[in-house]
C-alpha cells in the first residue's frame, strides 16, 4: 500500500477514536488519551526535521478530513494529529485559544517551536496549552 494510502487510513482510524474520546473524556482527558501510545517506530525524524514532518503530517490531516461528511472541527482535527505525532515520537503543544467578542469564536490547534502544525489565526487569544 503506498504511503499515501497508508497515512490516509491512518487519519480516518484516528479520526473515529478522537470522536470517540471527545464523546466519553473532557478535553484535557482527550488530549492525554492521544498522546498516550508508544512510538513506532522510534522517531525516524532528526530533531530539525520533525516540525516539518508535523506541517506535512497537519496538511495530511486537514485534506483527508476535509472529504469526511461528519464532525470534523479543529478540535477533533488536533485531537487526530496529536495521536499521530504522539506515534511518531514528535512532540507538540496542544493550544485552544478564543475571540472574546460579540462574535466570539474558539478554535484548537497544534503548535511545534511555536509554530502552528494545523491552520490558526493571529486575532485568537491562547486560552489554554495543554
Amino acid at each position: 500500500m503506498g504511503e499515501r494510502v497508508q497515512t490516509a487510513c491512518e487519519i480516518v482510524a484516528t479520526y473515529a477514536r478522537a470522536r470517540w474520546w471527545l464523546v466519553r473524556l473532557s478535553v484535557p482527558a482527550a488530549v492525554a488519551a492521544a498522546r498516550a501510545v508508544p512510538a513506532t517506530p522510534p522517531n525516524p525524524f532528526a530533531p530539525e526535521r520533525q516540525t516539518a514532518a508535523g506541517i506535512r503530517l497537519g496538511r495530511a490531516v486537514e485534506r483527508t478530513l476535509r472529504l469526511v461528511p461528519f464532525d470534523s472541527r479543529c478540535l477533533v482535527k488536533a485531537l487526530v494529529l496529536t495521536r499521530m505525532l504522539s506515534r511518531r515520537g514528535i512532540e507538540s503543544s496542544f493550544v485552544i485559544g478564543v475571540r472574546p467578542r460579540s462574535d466570539f469564536a474558539a478554535h484548537a490547534w497544534l503548535e511545534r517551536d511555536g509554530i502552528a502544525l494545523l491552520p490558526t489565526t493571529a486575532e485568537l487569544h491562547r486560552l489554554s496549552e495543554l
